[in-house]
């Protein structure tokens, strides 16, 4: 992939983990702001998971490398 940088793209998921911390919750109750609220855990996880990735392109593969153990 001409000009795609995986370094950016890492970035680019720690701008979202870090946007998700910074949400607002928005005004509703009961159930559907637990909704929310998980939603946005998840949300955070998965963006933080790849925000932490070491990112290589090899042969036109990119992988991730993510060390679970910490």
């Amino acid at each position: 992939m001409a000009g795609f940088n995986p370094q950016e793209m890492i970035e680019r998921f720690k701008e979202r983990a870090a946007a998700v911390k910074r949400r607002n919750l928005p005004p509703v109750g009961g159930e559907e702001r637990q909704a929310f609220i998980d939603q946005a855990e998840t949300d955070f996880m998965d963006f933080a998971i790849i925000g932490d990735a070491e990112a290589s392109v090899e042969e036109g593969v990119l992988t991730l490398k993510i060390d679970l153990n910490s």
